[in-house]
């Protein structure tokens, strides 16, 4: 009976913050047509602010994001298309990654470097899994052997570890750059401000699931390889 508690417990923290989040995008995109511009209309016109015009807006089916490699605020077609008090903050919010990016903020640079090294550590890890227990009966090394958990906690731990660093980034991004901006530039409508907050931090607990997900797999790697 504990034991399912605990199990039960383990998945509400790990699934209901992405359901929270996904309540709070729904709720306020209705009604469509609250703001004058769509949001790829306002996250073009802040970056122009900005002086960050070189910075792209596009539209994208791979979910709100910016990509500082390829310099492009890239949101979802209901966000870049509708005109929602939704579209018009997850804008800002993306457009707040951008202006990290652009003044340099220390925790999105190493975030970027890193995704691309855990991507190529996935792959890495994943060809080790395939080739290693062949390498062990055929070489009957232990050395071999061992190197098997080594990447699969090297893998996954790395992922984790960029999951986590997403989580004050995305904070930084929602309530110290994109929230002055809307605050500062009066652009939204009359008790709009509180339900903003509620979306820019939904904004930024869009990765949360994601962060405890890989601490769960983690754990769960750790506790077999323990066996």
């Amino acid at each position: 009976m504990i034991w399912v508690v605990v199990i039960l417990a383990i998945a509400a923290l790990v699934y209901l913050p992405g359901l929270w989040v996904r309540q709070v995008m729904r709720r306020y995109s209705e009604p469509g047509d609250r703001y004058p511009g769509s949001g790829g209309q306002f996250a073009a016109h802040l970056l122009q602010g900005l002086g960050m015009s070189h910075v792209a807006v596009e539209s994208t089916a791979q979910g709100d994001h910016y990509d500082p490699v390829a310099k492009v605020v890239r949101l979802s077609p209901d966000n870049f298309e509708g005109r929602s008090l939704t579209a018009v903050t997850v804008a800002a919010h993306e457009v707040g990654h951008a202006l990290q990016d652009h003044e340099g903020y220390t925790p999105l640079a190493l975030r970027t470097r890193l995704v691309a090294v855990a991507a190529h550590g996935e792959k890495i890890a994943a060809l080790l899994l395939m080739l290693l227990p062949i390498l062990a009966i055929l070489s009957r090394s232990p050395v071999a052997a061992l190197l098997i958990p080594l990447a699969i906690v090297g893998s996954v731990g790395l992922s984790t570890f960029v999951h986590l660093l997403t989580l004050p980034t995305e904070m930084d991004a929602s309530f110290a750059r994109a929230l002055p901006l809307l605050q500062e530039g009066g652009y939204l409508r009359e008790g709009d401000l509180p339900h903003a907050r509620r979306l820019l931090k939904a904004a930024a607990l869009t990765y949360v699931s994601a962060s405890l997900m890989s601490l769960l797999n983690l754990g769960r790697w750790l506790a077999v390889l323990r066996r």
